[in-house]
């Protein structure tokens, strides 16, 4: 039987991928979402930003500063 393609998308409340595991957004999220918003970077920070709160209430005792970073700091423009 073929295995199915499983989008790189987070479950939650754990907030890792469901596809590979790891905390979400992993790599492959984060390339798709750089390509899918890639002429609106503003709207992808939003986005993140609105799914880090969800996930903050969810992930207990985190620090909202490793929320911040693991979902809003890769978004920032390079230059």
């Amino acid at each position: 039987m073929p295995r199915r393609h499983r989008d790189h998308l987070p479950t939650r409340p754990t907030w890792r991928c469901a596809a590979c595991g790891i905390a979400w957004p992993c790599s492959a999220a984060k390339l798709r979402l750089l390509g899918e918003y890639r002429h609106d970077r503003l709207a992808m920070t939003v986005y993140l930003a609105t799914l880090q709160t969800e996930a903050s209430a969810q992930l207990i005792g985190v620090d909202p500063a490793r929320l911040t970073e693991r979902f809003l700091s890769w978004t920032r423009a390079r230059g």
